[in-house]
């Protein structure tokens, strides 16, 4: 038997070498967690070119990221499910509890990342069904600038009773003739052509018009919808086909009119089924949990007891979910098989390890993050699309002035932010948040008021803005 009959070649143009190419856009260093989480996503790639009982054997190999906060592991994660269109869901071992306790269990994960397929579908859904939900927003709108006349809208018993088959002649000798009408017909379609020109064109756009919409704050309250969901029960579908839908007249431009009409026509056109049924899939084969701070709920040296007996609880729960389980949701029951789990945490107190046994085998691939250098630093701050560097020229440009940094004041930050990393809690990156703040803000705050056209920050502005930060321990213990 031919080992490879049936399986396909990967067309796709993600390589590992593309999707760390793409990474690096925005993450400085990290290059082994960059590589595994490129494998990982190339493997689900080459798992689609399968054949699907081949497939279906396949399984994601879960990553677990150690290292200090604030050097890229989230980040990451997040980057990827971007590169890839995934349904992406970041979420804290620690909001979670054993079952039995108060709070939230781990199944909620993959409801809320159901949800959030849901929401992505949903949007393209919605881009598919423009055009036709354009067209009907439009005849809506006609319908409110040009009302039928009040003898079409009346009530008329002669007609009722010609449809069941009786006669009323009196009435009916004094009923016009139908051919009278058709000129006024024509002149109500002649008049509708028009103004949908008009329409059309934009010359209607200032006008007022009053339109019937749905009464979004009609909706009632469900109380125990946590439950429910629990269950996989959305009570507001159920109660939406017994409870008539409410609509309330508005009155607004026509411009306004048409996009609001326009937005209720399309959420019409899609198909509920057909979305709940495509998000499900999209969870269960592309599906991505970034599952952070993990090192929160493992118990040093593995003893269960005292205050923290629930961490283990939510360890085993943990379990079930990223080996493979059901889970019903409101839209039809997720399997977690295929969904790629990506856990990280400091384990500063802790070693991983601690871990149960079980949830160890669940996450065979473990890397380590680096510490951030004061030359990783420096490049965070100038080489990543969108750094802050660049964020805070876009800010400040917007008053008319230019800010310039020099190469060695970037340095300056880069190593002021690494000495105090070392000197009191490492939190990586986000340190920088703290120093550019301190650094610009006399600048932030008088600019508006200066006609300067270029700000020069020197290696010298930045000692005199942050010495004071880095050098008082008593300030530091308040600022980040």
């Amino acid at each position: 038997m031919n080992e490879t009959s049936g399986i396909r070649r990967v067309d796709s143009p993600l390589t590992p070498s593309k999707i760390i190419e793409y990474l690096n856009r925005y993450i400085v260093g990290q290059e082994k967690a960059k590589r595994a989480v490129a494998v990982a996503m190339r493997n689900r790639l080459r798992r689609r070119a399968l054949p699907p009982e081949l497939a279906h054997e396949v399984v994601p190999k879960n990553i677990l990221m150690v290292g200090p906060t604030g050097v890229g592991k989230t980040e990451i994660a997040r980057r990827l499910a971007t590169l890839s269109s995934a349904p992406f869901i970041k979420v804290e071992a620690t909001k979670f509890t054993e079952v039995g306790y108060v709070g939230r269990d781990v199944e909620s994960i993959i409801r809320d990342l159901t949800e959030s397929a849901v929401s992505m579908v949903r949007r393209r859904m919605l881009e598919t069904v423009q055009a036709p939900a354009l067209e009907r927003a439009e005849q809506r709108l006609l319908d409110a600038l040009l009302p039928r006349p009040e003898r079409e809208r009346k009530f008329s018993m002669p007609g009722l009773m010609r449809v069941l088959g009786g006669t009323d002649s009196d009435e009916e000798d004094e009923e016009p003739d139908a051919a009278p009408q058709e000129p006024e017909e024509d002149r109500n379609s002649g008049t509708r052509t028009r103004l949908l020109t008009m329409l059309r064109e934009g010359r209607l756009d200032g006008r007022e018009v009053d339109i019937e919409v749905a009464d979004s704050a009609a909706a009632l309250p469900i109380f125990g919808a946590a439950g429910m969901d629990a269950m996989g029960i959305n009570m507001g579908e159920m109660l939406s086909g017994v409870l008539p839908k409410r609509m309330k007249k508005r009155r607004m431009k026509v411009q306004e009119a048409l996009r609001l009409l326009q937005s209720e026509e399309a959420e019409k056109l899609i198909d509920t089924d057909a979305l709940a049924r495509e998000a499900v899939d999209t969870v269960q084969e592309d599906g991505i949990v970034f599952l952070d701070e993990l090192d929160k709920v493992v118990v040093r040296g593995g003893n269960s007891s005292g205050p923290d007996v629930s961490r283990e609880g939510v360890q085993r729960d943990l379990l079930p979910i990223v080996e493979g389980s059901v889970v019903q949701t409101r839209y039809g029951p997720v399997r977690t098989d295929h969904i790629l789990f990506i856990a990280a945490g400091a384990f500063s107190g802790v070693k991983p390890s601690d871990l149960i046994p079980e949830l160890q085998g669940r996450f065979p691939i473990r890397v380590e993050l680096e510490p951030l250098s004061w030359e990783n630093l420096q490049q965070i701050l100038t080489e990543p699309e969108n750094s802050l560097i660049r964020q805070y020229k876009a800010l400040i440009s917007t008053e008319g002035a230019e800010l310039c940094f020099t190469e060695e004041a970037t340095a300056e930050i880069a190593k002021l932010a690494h000495k105090m990393n070392a000197e009191m809690e490492d939190i990586g990156a986000r340190r920088l948040h703290t120093m550019m703040e301190q650094l610009l803000e006399e600048i932030s705050f008088s600019v508006c008021d200066k006609e300067t056209e270029k700000i020069r920050i020197t290696p010298e502005l930045v000692r005199e803005r942050l010495s004071s930060l880095v050098e008082d321990r008593d300030i530091r213990r308040y600022l980040l």
